[in-house]
């Protein structure tokens, strides 16, 4: 099961549209995950229409209509792996022990909010991951998105692009 990680996209305020490359690795996953801050409806109802699966939580910065669509925290079963979805997590201080606390019986948990992309375990084994910004890369090198595997449930080829 091929996923793709997104969140942060802001849009239309950060950029018009997502990147090319990220629409392609949409275009050959089978489950997208957003992690909020879309800003805008046309973005979730295109991923909507374009995905196969779409997963997907709001953010600090999503009005009504976004809250009203999304949960604030999503969750699903891919593969026998329990995912959850949530923008924000705090501070990166202690973040793999709180969260671990947060959302016990998750195997992984995506965040967004920072920007900074994320890939840590914590000492119980929830896998913590922040795709970054495909739109808005703050004080980060490069906008960036993830992009994994779920074979026999088991999380694997977890991969940051740099856009």
């Amino acid at each position: 099961m091929r996923l793709v990680l997104i969140s942060d996209t802001h849009l239309p305020v950060r950029a018009k549209r997502l990147p090319q490359a990220v629409w392609a690795a949409i275009e050959q996953a089978d489950v997208v995950i957003h992690a909020g801050d879309w800003v805008s409806v046309a973005l979730l109802d295109e991923l909507e229409a374009r995905s196969r699966r779409l997963i997907g939580c709001w953010g600090n910065n999503d009005g009504p209509e976004l809250r009203s669509r999304l949960p604030e925290v999503a969750r699903a079963t891919l593969d026998g792996m329990s995912i959850a979805v949530v923008h924000e997590t705090g501070t990166a201080k202690g973040r793999e022990e709180r969260c671990e606390r947060a959302y016990p019986g998750v195997d992984v948990l995506v965040f967004g909010h920072s920007h900074i992309p994320w890939d840590t375990t914590s000492p119980g084994g929830l896998r913590l991951l922040n795709p970054g910004s495909p739109t808005d890369r703050r004080r980060q090198p490069y906008c960036t998105y993830q992009t994994a595997t779920i074979t026999a449930g088991r999380l694997e080829q977890v991969a940051l692009h740099n856009l």
